[in-house]
């Protein structure tokens, strides 16, 4: 007896053929394309605060993964800078070598900082709410040590959103202050960065000891500097970090036979280990076992060159 073909029942397209069909889930980070490729949707004031609010949520929420507090500081400071890698230590030229691709995270976050920030230019929105979304889009892109996005938005927000809707002195003083670490730090022009420095005229605090250590090679300065700073600023300083390391090591291989590893670390940012894995080739003597207990680990930089005998 041939038995009655069943049909299939109707629920299985739910979790089978079915949900095949059904429109992929878009990344509320990417559902808009850049305005300067014809986006416009994003010219409309709420809709600008709604995807501005995504970003803040999508933002807070990496901090919070990324443990937040020294967790979250190495999460920044592991990231690439943008443009031309940085040189090594012991070279004198800049590498011309793309970064690697930052964590995709980062990737999508920065897109979408893009985005409203060409949204916001487009419409020339001028008021409290864009001040704001600009502070946050220069802060984010800071500490991701992006500087094609953060430059736009600094040089916007100081030339064209400052004199219609005035930024309060503090955070001038502020904005004013990354300007100038800008110039002189990524951009390497110290001549530039006094110009805007002069310009602007309020006292820069830390800036202007940054400012100074620069123009007098002053490493030992800028190293401790680079310790006080918050991470805004910090990330700044990161573009001149190897210049100034580099300069470092050259007066320490011209004037010391040997230092202490402490001594030594302050005078360049690092740990003896990183500075090894940098390519340094300076012997480390570590006190012998029982010894003075106060005696620190010693660098030997260079040797005393003993005469052959005649």
């Amino acid at each position: 007896m041939i038995q009655a073909q069943q049909r299939p029942s109707a629920r299985r397209g739910a979790s089978g053929a079915w949900s095949r069909l059904k429109s992929p889930q878009i990344d509320p980070l990417e559902v808009y394309g850049l305005p300067s490729k014809g986006e416009t949707r994003l010219n409309d004031a709420k809709v600008q605060e709604n995807f501005y609010n995504k970003i803040v949520e999508r933002y807070m929420k990496f901090c919070a993964a990324s443990g937040g507090g020294e967790e979250l500081d190495k999460q920044f400071s592991s990231l690439s800078l943008s443009g031309p890698q940085k040189p090594s230590i012991l070279s004198s030229k800049w590498a011309q070598n793309t970064p690697p691709h930052p964590h995709i995270e980062t990737a999508k976050i920065l897109h979408a900082t893009r985005t409203l920030r060409e949204s916001l230019t487009a419409t020339r929105r001028a008021d409290h709410f864009a001040q704001r979304a600009y502070i946050f889009l220069i802060h984010t892109a800071l500490l991701f040590k992006s500087w094609e996005n953060y430059l736009p938005a600094l040089t916007h927000l100081l030339h064209v959103l400052h004199p219609l809707y005035p930024l309060p002195a503090p955070e001038l003083r502020e904005f004013v202050g990354y300007k100038v670490l800008d110039l002189a730090c990524r951009v390497g022009d110290l001549g530039q960065a006094f110009a805007v420095r002069r310009k602007f005229g309020p006292n820069l605090g830390r800036v202007d000891a940054v400012l100074s250590a620069l123009l007098h090679d002053n490493y030992a300065l800028f190293f401790r500097l680079r310790r006080a700073v918050d991470g805004y600023q910090r990330a700044l300083l990161s573009f001149a970090e190897d210049g100034i390391r580099l300069h470092a090591l050259k007066c320490l291989g011209r004037g010391y036979m040997s230092a202490e590893k402490g001594f030594v670390e302050r005078c360049t940012g690092r740990s003896w280990e990183e500075l090894v894995k940098e390519g340094v080739g300076w012997e480390l003597v570590v006190p012998e076992i029982g010894g003075d207990p106060l005696k620190e680990e010693k660098i030997i930089i260079r040797r005393v060159k003993r005469k052959s005998g005649g």
